[in-house]
């Protein structure tokens, strides 16, 4: 006998799903009927929550990011450093427990338009707003700095990506180059920032 679901709990069963889907296989390789399929619902119930596929892609994408970025917030009363080493604690266990969902955001989000894209690229840019914000209190943010930070960032997207597929290569190894990456991006020295990893 099939379990009865909520809305929200019947919409986030279609988001989970998806999401899985869409991380394995290219964009045009997905069906939403294969998505319902997996969900024993009509194909029909599916469309009443999202009209097209790609109203259903855009939501799994927004979703992940939102999910991301909220569970990533920083603590203002910490030092930068700790602040930093916080949220890539979140974020690389997000990439590590999530794998689907951080797949879709930073790969299959790219290859199927401009707006889809955009909503991933406001969750980037939020994450380097809050760097910014917190490296500010340190020193000046010129260009430089910002451009260090967008960069740092595309950085550990590529090294998240490669680390989920080659699972070999340890946390404790990723973390630490992201981390040193960063300092020398900026042009921080660590320990002027409370930082004692």
């Amino acid at each position: 006998m099939r379990t009865r679901l909520t809305t929200g709990q019947r919409r986030e069963q279609l988001l989970t799903i998806g999401a899985g889907l869409f991380a394995k296989h290219p964009y045009d390789e997905v069906w939403i009927e294969e998505v319902a399929e997996i969900a024993g619902v009509s194909r029909g119930l599916l469309y009443h929550y999202f009209p097209t596929k790609r109203d259903f892609f855009a939501e799994i994408v927004r979703s992940s990011s939102e999910r991301l970025l909220e569970m990533s917030a920083p603590d203002a009363d910490l030092p930068l450093g700790e602040q930093l080493a916080a949220g890539l604690d979140v974020y690389l266990d997000f990439a590590r427990t999530h794998p689907e969902g951080y797949r879709v955001i930073h790969r299959a989000a790219g290859a199927v338009d401009d707006e889809i894209r955009q909503i991933r690229d406001t969750g980037m840019a939020a994450n380097g707003d809050r760097i910014l914000a917190a490296l500010a209190a340190l020193k000046p943010v010129d260009d430089a700095a910002r451009l260090a930070v967008r960069g740092w960032l595309a950085f550990v997207v590529a090294l998240c990506l490669e680390w989920l597929d080659h699972p070999e290569i340890g946390r404790e190894q990723v973390r630490a180059l992201c981390l040193r990456t960063f300092f020398a991006a900026v042009e921080v020295d660590p320990r002027a920032v409370g930082f004692r990893d």
